[in-house]
């Protein structure tokens, strides 16, 4: 019953729960709070141990920690195929963080019930709506912690339909897109004369190039629909618009920090190729921001406003003279190595020192 028990705690914390489950033909879990006096003899000794241990674990800091002025929790799953950050650039996140005074610790989601512990909780794990990272986010923001990613960028971010509503209203510069609900003859007929082929289909949400598409015909394209609209209400459909790479531009409260371009994967139309046995990615070069064309930044500047104030990581396209925000990535990639190329370890200190300045701001 240990995960049960874990689950239930983290959602009505208490010293003492008394659970009942029924088993009947519809499951039925109740739960409600116990007093000292409902407990007897034996079951006192082995709460008074239990609550002895969580409060000696949970609270008690260690004498080395007591030089930080903060704490800081780092999301991160280590059993994840495609984190958005490698283990050196965690590594590397955390050294920042002590030299300005921010003790940090990685944790998972099972650590839920810690979080107070915490002044600020920095996600490194993909992020999803229904998921424990977007909890944990909602969590830390109720209880005053400085949040990045923040529960507000993951829903937006998660949510194409949004992105491609917000963009056109605040007049980002994007691709032609059409959300779609159905894969009859009509709608097929009018994405056709559209777009024309080949065109992309996307899920609203997405990541690291999973749930993207590319069509070449009718046939194809009625497949794709009908497969996709079996899990989800809505399809994005957008126009098709090759480029030798795709720029990404790290933008951490509202200004650009890093700038990469990620080229294609080797005869294939996207950055990854997740069917490849070899070279999944292609290669990448990093820069400063003060080399790519101001329209590229401007664009990603510009596509962040409508969602927050957090670190994102701006997807982009360029064709001659056109620039086009492709989507907002809520928890960028950053990789020891690849993003921070240019910066070195100056980057994770960009980032660390925007957690430093929130938390400063929030203890006044």
């Amino acid at each position: 019953m240990d995960r049960p028990a874990r689950h239930l705690f983290e959602r009505f914390a208490a010293p003492l729960l008394r659970v009942s489950i029924n088993f009947g033909p519809n499951l039925r879990v109740r739960v409600a709070r116990m007093g000292l006096n409902d407990v007897s003899a034996d079951e006192r000794d082995f709460f008074e141990d239990a609550l002895s241990h969580y409060v000696s674990e949970g609270w008690r800091k260690p004498v080395a920690a007591r030089k930080y002025r903060w704490d800081l929790a780092i999301l991160v799953d280590p059993n994840e195929p495609l984190p958005p950050s490698d283990k050196e650039a965690i590594k590397r996140f955390g050294k920042a963080a002590g030299k300005l005074g921010i003790n940090s610790e990685l944790i998972s989601h099972n650590d839920m019930t810690r979080l107070t512990q915490f002044d600020a909780l920095f996600i490194r794990e993909t992020t999803a709506i229904d998921h424990p990272t977007y909890r944990m986010a909602s969590l830390a923001e109720r209880e005053g912690l400085v949040v990045m990613d923040d529960p507000k960028s993951i829903l937006r971010c998660c949510n194409k339909v949004f992105l491609h509503d917000a963009f056109a209203y605040s007049q980002v510069p994007s691709l032609k897109t059409k959300v779609v609900a159905d894969a009859s003859e009509e709608s097929l007929e009018m994405l056709e004369g559209m777009f024309g082929y080949p065109m992309v289909i996307k899920l609203p949400e997405s990541s690291f190039s999973l749930g993207v598409f590319k069509v070449d015909n009718r046939e194809a394209l009625t497949q794709r629909l009908q497969d996709l609209l079996t899990n989800t209400a809505l399809v994005l459909v957008q126009e098709f618009c090759f480029t030798e790479f795709d720029w990404r531009i790290g933008v951490l409260n509202g200004k650009p920090i890093y700038a990469c371009r990620y080229h294609m994967a080797r005869k294939h139309w996207q950055i990854y190729n997740h069917g490849a046995a070899r070279s999944k990615s292609g290669g990448f070069d990093a820069m400063p921001t003060f080399e790519v064309p101001t329209k590229v930044l401007a664009a990603a500047v510009k596509a962040c406003a409508v969602v927050g104030n957090g670190l994102y990581g701006v997807d982009l396209k360029q064709r001659g003279e056109s620039v086009y925000v492709i989507e907002v990535n809520d928890n960028p990639s950053i990789d020891h190595g690849v993003e921070n190329r240019y910066l070195g370890d100056e980057l994770y200190m960009i980032v660390m020192s925007e957690f430093a300045a929130r938390l400063e701001t929030r203890g006044r």
